[in-house]
């Protein structure tokens, strides 16, 4: 006789609820089917399911999220980067509080370097016919982020290697929750035959039927809800193996349209703005935003930035603000809507000779009408670059009144977009403090309430 397995499986979200309606009333209704029909079925989320773009995750940071989770009927959840270095320590910790599914991170560890207890490494789930599911969970490896918020993240590799060791005579077969990246996940498929199944994140990487790695099936939904994962495993139940393995995506325009969807959507988009309405200060003259020509908000957001970090100067891209402010009250609403990004401040320690170079990138003419995606930026275009204490006379380059030294050392503050390797290779390797949990939003805040 054969067993039928059923995984649905979602990734990278991002808070999209757009497509929401339809992707939960999809799983609820397959799964009461397969459960009907006697199969077993199981629902997972690997990871950046909460993003704080969106006014709901903001405003209650994720529970929202979890809330939609729970009515779905999920049975476990890896965390990405989105969940575990956009909340500060006290608010991951509390995230899952109410969670009615497991929470399977392999690789991260608290402050005294012990296992949360909303984590667990791995579970085993025993299907209908007494097989048994060995389910691990890892995450993105961004040890200087986890650390700045007091976070241990270990290596996921030498833990997956661990869990393996431990889970394989256990269990029948071993699905991993991968928010690794497509790259991570097809050297697992080589390296560890005994993982039947990798379902996959981060990368945002789209697999319409699966991939087959040297037996092991991968499976990816892309991002933002834009598909729905599910893999069927055929189990041959006299020898516990397994005989089939398929993937298919489901995409969510072509999903059965839910009764009020759109309402729903717009309800989850006015609560979080609803609870955003908290007054930070009032203006006594508007602050404007030109993406592409001199404009008050960019240059007051560099110059909190600069004093926020205690730098020598600073510059970041105007594109990061969306508006500006108008003159009376303002709120922590008008600041999320300007400043979606989760992006935190950075300071980068550097002599002379690298930030005139840095600088002098900064001033292509092509950067204002580049379209950036990714990288934290929820913005349209990069937008002029604007200054604080750095100034051009002539040909030379002035950090304050002075021309920059070649061999001085200088701090300098920035958006930590630009420092993971895409815009500026050279500051990858500079060393460097990220100031987490704060974003930029937090730094314009905290400067208008002065």
């Amino acid at each position: 006789m054969r067993e039928t397995i059923h995984i649905y499986h979602t990734n990278d979200l991002h808070s999209h609820f757009e497509h929401w309606p339809r992707i939960r009333d999809f799983l609820k209704q397959r799964k009461q089917q397969h459960v009907m029909d006697g199969d077993s079925v199981y629902v997972f989320d690997i990871g950046d399911h909460v993003d704080r773009w969106h006014p709901l995750s903001e405003a209650t940071l994720g529970l929202g999220n979890v809330e939609l989770l729970n009515e779905a009927g999920y049975d476990a959840v890896t965390i990405g980067n989105n969940e575990g270095i956009t909340l500060d320590y006290d608010d991951l910790n509390n995230l899952y509080k109410d969670a009615e599914f497991d929470v399977i991170v392999g690789n991260l560890l608290d402050q005294s370097s012990g296992r949360p207890d909303w984590i667990d490494t791995h579970r085993i789930y025993q299907t209908g016919r007494g097989g048994k599911i060995g389910v691990i969970g890892l995450t993105a490896y961004f040890k200087p982020f986890y650390e700045a918020l007091g976070w241990n993240i270990t290596s996921p590799i030498d833990e997956l290697k661990r869990l393996v060791d431990e889970l394989h005579p256990k269990v029948d077969m071993i699905i991993l929750l991968s928010h690794l990246g497509i790259k991570d996940d097809e050297m697992i498929g080589e390296q560890f035959p005994e993982i039947d199944v990798i379902l996959g994140a981060h990368t945002h990487h789209v697999l319409p039927v699966g991939k087959m790695v040297k037996g092991t099936m991968l499976g990816a939904g892309g991002k933002y809800g834009h598909y729905v994962g599910h893999v069927t495993i055929e189990v041959d139940t006299a020898t516990k193996q397994i005989v089939e393995k398929k993937a298919v995506l489901y995409e969510q325009h072509e999903l059965p349209s839910v009764e009020g969807e759109e309402e729903e959507i717009l309800d989850w988009i006015r609560k979080g703005e609803k609870l955003l309405e908290q007054e930070i200060t009032r203006l006594k003259a508007p602050l404007p935003v030109d993406w592409f020509q001199p404009s008050l908000l960019p240059d007051r957001l560099c110059a909190a930035l600069v004093e926020w970090c205690s730098a020598d100067c600073g510059f970041l891209n105007s594109g990061l603000l969306m508006d500006g402010l108008h003159e009376g009250a303002v709120t922590k609403q008008d600041l999320h809507s300007i400043l979606p990004h989760p992006i935190n401040p950075c300071m980068i320690w550097m002599k002379g000779a690298e930030l005139k170079e840095i600088i002098k990138q900064t001033l292509n003419e092509d950067w204002p009408n580049l379209e950036v995606k990714g990288l934290g930026f929820r913005g349209k275009v990069m937008g002029r670059f604007v200054y604080y204490n750095i100034h051009f006379s002539n040909h030379d380059i002035l950090i304050g009144d002075s021309p920059i030294e070649p061999s001085k050392m200088y701090k300098l503050a920035l958006p930590d977009m630009f420092t993971f390797g895409h815009f500026f290779p050279d500051l990858q390797r500079l060393e460097k403090k990220y100031f987490m949990p704060e974003f930029l939003r937090d730094v314009l805040e905290w400067k208008l309430k002065q």
